[in-house]
């Protein structure tokens, strides 16, 4: 029922359960819509204009924040406060109002300064000039006042004008020169004006621009009082915006108000109505719609609920485990899912803690990064996007510990280095380390190898994917010649490869793997050509992608050169810290150069394997199956920045 529809649009707003869904470009037969286009501009303004208090605000009156309070959650306020925060709305707006309006004033101050700047440096050469630069002739004197495009001194001046006029007669005063300017005064007999004028204008003489009826100086006094006057103008209004900051906090919540008041507009103008009843669509997961109509019963008694399957242009809302939930926002950056594709979170997941940990490949900072994410999530209490931010990085020091172990590096080789230097030894990670450990300098071959046979992992599971999807969509030919047949190569090339180094007989069988499967190539690669010479020309063409895979398991030698290059620059600065010995300033040089340089290998390095192993996702393994292009679900909820409501189900 119409009367119920404020209550059970609030209630889908919080509970964030449904996307909205037009009907069409018009109402149903027999409906209407409200149109809600003015009210709509009305929120909008009302919320950018709080969105440029608070940005004048944050110039003029910083907020005190801690380095860490970007990880810190949004407000949570309870829904009767909506009621007081709409009520102070007018007030707040007119707060905004007057921030802006001084922002303006400020802005139209300073640009009264630029003017009298400009001025003061035009009236700067005429500062001697003890008449106004508008002076009149006199009954028996012409006056002359004016500029030269070039220096001339008292010299060059008379040779000049008795040059181009022998006959005139004339006193003159040099004000000012510059090698670029000359400032003049020149007075001749007014009947030789006319001559004067045009000796003058032979050399380029010009009037000033903005003669004034007051001499110079004065004038320039005049234009420094009011420059003064607009300065404590300018200070008393930014002084005044500062006494405003006070209602940061009652802005953002203004700000949020509007916003949220605008989303219900907009899903308001979307529904079906007449004078008793409406009808909203929407998309709905299905594990969701139980929920749904529950709510809408408690809302409202009266409401009826309908479902039906999602038709093609479905959004895409993707659900994973505690442990691939928060790398799923590696798979929407790059793109949502398409309906027909699968949801490769979980697999990326693996693969991305996997790999950033054989990057990073230190114990220690793997270490650092599990207890400083745990912190900020305990203390912080984030918002989901934040928390699962943090929860990918702890998951990611998970590995890097993991890996770090394998290669015996914990800050670089830190407890070898500190044991050599305060007894005198000379032991190593390898040795000290009750574990067999790879070295990433002296096995580095080994770990070149380890990389490549990854990275032939990681693409072998992407063209699993694309066979599943293929064998899903019953495209049979496409699965096990175009997908199949490759898998089987790889494979091939795979036992060929370990065969070299394990068993002469696993060559052999490796090669005839490959055989079988290039002769398969060569005979279905080419099957949509038209006649036996194209479709056989098709599948032998087909056999050159082989080097495109070849590149992309040379790719993953950057898993060995990240791994290499974090745990070199440790032990350098490791080296570097030792450096001075073990007396009291050598221990405190020690202290300052281990912290510092192993900030710097943390931050470049970390940022260096989020980088690399994004891309190792996205360019090698999505490639290989993933298509995106989906529309992702976007819930009807309240989307606010600052606040959110208690027993809000929004992420």
């Amino acid at each position: 029922m119409k009367q119920d529809r404020k209550r059970i649009l609030e209630h889908l707003q919080d509970s964030a359960l449904i996307q909205v869904k037009s009907s069409g470009e018009k109402a149903q037969e027999g409906f209407r819509r409200k149109d809600t286009a003015s009210q709509l501009k009305q929120f909008e303004r009302n919320a950018e204009l709080t969105q440029q208090a608070l940005h004048i605000l944050s110039r003029l009156s910083p907020e005190k924040k801690g380095m860490l309070s970007s990880f810190k959650g949004r407000k949570e306020i309870d829904p009767d406060e909506i009621g007081r925060i709409a009520a102070d709305s007018a007030k707040i707006i007119s707060v905004c109002q007057k921030i802006c309006q001084l922002d303006k004033q400020r802005a139209d101050y300073a640009a009264e300064q630029v003017r009298i700047r400009t001025s003061l440096a035009q009236l700067e050469p005429w500062r001697q000039l003890d008449i106004p630069l508008n002076t009149k002739d006199t009954p028996t004197t012409a006056v002359l006042i004016g500029t030269l495009p070039k220096a001339y001194d008292n010299v060059q001046l008379s040779e000049a004008l008795a040059k181009e006029c022998p006959e005139l007669i004339f006193e003159y005063e040099i004000l000012y020169t510059s090698p670029n300017m000359t400032c003049l005064t020149l007075f001749t007999p007014k009947k030789q004006r006319e001559s004067a004028e045009k000796a003058l204008r032979t050399i380029g003489f010009s009037q000033p621009l903005n003669p004034t009826s007051r001499t110079p100086m004065v004038k320039m006094q005049r234009q420094q009082q009011k420059s003064e006057e607009i300065a404590q103008k300018d200070e008393a209004a930014k002084e005044e915006i500062i006494s405003l900051a006070k209602y940061r906090e009652s802005i953002c919540e203004t700000e949020d108000y509007f916003i949220l008041r605008s989303e219900k507009y907009k899903v308001l103008s979307q529904l079906d109505q007449t004078n008793h009843v409406f009808v909203l669509y929407g998309y709905v997961p299905e594990e969701d719609c139980k929920a749904l109509e529950a709510l809408c019963q408690k809302a409202s008694p009266s409401c009826v609920v309908d479902f039906g399957e999602a038709d093609e242009d479905a959004p895409i809302k993707l659900k994973n485990n505690k442990f691939a939930e928060p790398a799923q926002s590696i798979v929407t950056m790059y793109s949502t899912p398409a309906k027909e594709d699968i949801d490769p979170t979980p697999i990326l997941a693996f693969f991305f803690y996997f790999f950033f940990g054989m990057m990073f490949s230190d114990a220690g900072y793997g270490l650092l990064m599990i207890l400083a994410t745990g912190l900020a999530i305990k203390i912080f209490k984030p918002d989901k996007r934040m928390r699962n931010n943090l929860k990918l990085f702890q998951y990611c020091g998970v590995a890097t510990v993991f890996w770090g172990l394998v290669f015996g590096s914990i800050f670089g080789d830190a407890p070898a280095m500190f044991y050599n230097m305060f007894t005198g030894g000379n032991i190593t990670m390898r040795e000290l380390l009750p574990w067999p450990i790879l070295d990433t300098q002296k096995d580095a071959l080994m770990i070149m190898i380890l990389s490549i046979a990854l990275g032939m992992v990681h693409i072998l599971v992407g063209m699993g994917c694309k066979f599943y999807i293929c064998l899903k969509q019953k495209q049979y030919a496409k699965a096990f010649f175009d997908t199949g047949l490759w898998m089987l190569l790889l494979c091939g090339a795979a036992v060929l490869a370990a065969g070299m180094a394990f068993a002469p007989v696993m060559q052999t069988i490796g090669l005839v793997i490959m055989i079988v499967s290039a002769v398969g190539l060569v005979l279905t690669q080419g099957r949509e050509k038209k006649g036996i010479f194209g479709k056989l020309i098709g599948g032998v063409a087909s056999l050159y992608d082989v080097t495109s895979y070849i590149s992309d398991l040379l790719s993953y030698s950057r898993l060995l050169a990240l791994g290499l290059t974090t745990g070199v620059m440790a032990q350098v600065f490791n080296m570097l810290s030792g450096l001075f010995g073990t007396s009291p300033v050598g221990l405190i040089f020690m202290i300052v150069i281990f912290l510092a340089g192993h900030a710097v290998t943390i931050g470049l390095n970390a940022l260096g394997s989020y980088v690399h192993t994004m891309r190792l996702q996205y360019v090698e393994m999505f490639s290989k199956f993933y298509e995106g292009g989906g529309r992702p679900f976007e819930p009807f909820s309240t989307k606010s920045k600052y606040f959110k409501m208690k027993g809000s189900k929004e992420s």
